[in-house]
C-alpha cells in the first residue's frame, strides 16, 4: 500500500461532547491490557484518547480490589473513557453513574466483544442479536449520566447477519455521541481480514462521529481506512501491544506524508523498563510481576533471542530477578547492535 509522500488532509480532530481530542487515533479498550499504566504510556506516544478496559455492571463488583484499580485514573490525560459491560439496563446505568462519579469523562458501552464468557451472558456482542435490548440499554444509560456515551460494535453476529448500520441508527436516536466499530462479526472473533465496506456504510448513514477499528497494523493502513471509510479516527488495539510508539509513527505520517524511523535497541529499553515498572507501582509486585510478562513479551518480540529469554524470564517469580533479565537482554541486544525490524506477520 503505497503513497505519495504527501499529508494527510481529511476530518480535523473529532469531539466527543465537549471534549476535542487532539488527533484521530484512540486505544481501543482490550481486556487485561488498557489499564492505567498502558493508557498513559500510549497517551505519551501519540493516542488522542484511550479507552479502559471493560468494567462489569454487576454492583457486587464494585467494592473489589480489580474494580477499584479499573476506577483508578489518578494523573491520567483527558478526556478519560471507561468501557462498561453488561445485559441489563438498571445495572448498565448504575455502572455509568459509578464510573462517572469515580473520575470517567466518557462513558463507553462494550457491544463488540466476541469472548464467550461475554457473549454466554447475552452481553458484548451478543447484544447485536437482540435490537430492541439495544435500544434499551442505550437509553438507559444515556439518561443516567451527563456524560458523553460512546458504543463499540461488531458489523454484526455473523456474515448472515451484519446489522451495523440498524444498530448505528439506534444508537444515534438514542443519543450516542461517537460509535467505534470493528470491522468483524462475532462470529468472525479475531480470524480473517477485518472489512471496512460495512463501516462505511455506517458512516454514510449516521451524522455522529464513526470510529473504525481491526487490522489497523501501520501507518499506512491507518491512512487507507481513514481515507476508504470516511471515519473519524482510527481505533488500535492488538498492534500497539509491545508498540506503544505506532500512535506517534501514524501520527507523523499522517501530518506528513513520510514515516518516522523505527525505535532502536536502547528506546525500547527504556519504555520497557520505565512500563515495567509503572506495572509494579500500580499492581504491586505480586501481581505487576505477572501483569508484566505479558508485555515483555510483546516488546520482545522481534528481537534476537527472545522466544529463548521468554521462556526463561516467564518463570521468575521476583521483580529483581525479573528486572535484571530485562535488562541483561537488552544490554546483548545493543552489543550485538542490533536493531528492530518487525516483519509484516508480527506487526499484525
Amino acid at each position: 500500500m503505497l503513497y505519495n509522500p504527501q499529508p494527510y488532509c481529511g476530518k480535523l480532530p473529532m469531539r466527543i461532547g465537549p471534549y476535542e481530542l487532539k488527533n484521530n487515533l484512540i486505544v481501543a479498550p482490550m481486556a487485561g491490557v488498557t489499564d492505567r499504566p498502558f493508557r498513559m504510556l500510549c497517551k505519551s506516544m501519540g493516542a488522542g484518547m484511550a479507552v479502559s478496559e471493560m468494567v462489569a455492571s454487576n454492583s457486587l463488583l464494585y467494592g473489589s480490589e480489580k474494580t477499584r484499580r479499573r476506577a483508578d485514573h489518578a494523573g491520567e490525560v483527558d478526556p478519560i473513557s471507561v468501557q462498561i459491560v453488561g445485559a441489563d439496563p438498571k445495572m448498565l446505568a448504575e455502572a455509568a453513574k459509578y464510573n462517572v462519579d469515580h473520575g470517567a469523562q466518557i462513558i463507553d458501552i462494550n457491544m463488540g466483544c466476541p469472548a464467550k464468557k461475554i457473549c454466554n451472558v447475552m452481553a458484548g456482542s451478543a447484544l447485536l442479536q437482540n435490537e430492541p435490548l439495544v435500544a434499551t440499554l442505550l437509553d438507559a444509560v444515556v439518561g443516567a449520566v451527563d456524560a458523553p456515551v460512546t458504543l463499540k460494535i461488531r458489523t454484526g453476529w455473523d456474515k448472515n447477519n451484519r446489522n451495523a448500520v440498524r444498530i448505528a441508527k439506534i444508537a444515534e436516536s438514542a443519543g450516542i455521541q461517537a460509535l467505534a466499530i470493528h470491522g468483524r462479526t462475532r462470529a468472525c472473533a479475531y480470524t480473517g481480514d477485518a472489512e471496512y465496506d460495512t463501516i462505511r456504510a455506517v458512516k454514510e448513514s449516521v451524522n455522529i462521529p464513526v470510529i473504525a477499528n481491526g487490522d489497523i497494523t501501520t501507518p499506512e493502513k491507518a491512512r487507507h481506512v481513514l481515507e476508504y471509510a470516511g471515519v473519524d479516527a482510527v481505533m488500535i488495539g492488538r498492534a500497539a501491544q509491545g508498540r506503544p510508539w505506532l500512535f506517534r509513527e501514524i501520527e507523523h505520517f499522517l501530518n506528513t506524508g513520510t514515516r518516522l524511523p523505527e525505535p532502536d535497541v536502547t528506546e525500547i529499553h527504556r519504555v520497557t523498563i520505565a512500563h515495567v515498572m509503572e506495572l509494579y507501582d500500580f499492581y504491586g509486585e505480586h501481581t505487576g510481576l505477572r501483569v508484566a510478562r505479558k508485555h515483555i513479551s510483546w516488546y520482545t518480540k522481534g528481537l534476537a533471542g527472545s522466544a529463548n529469554f521468554r521462556h526463561q524470564m516467564n518463570r521468575l517469580e521476583s521483580v529483581e530477578e525479573q528486572l535484571a533479565a530485562v535488562n541483561e537482554f537488552f544490554v546483548e541486544q545493543a552489543q550485538r547492535g542490533s536493531q528492530l525490524h518487525y516483519l509484516e506477520e508480527l506487526a499484525a
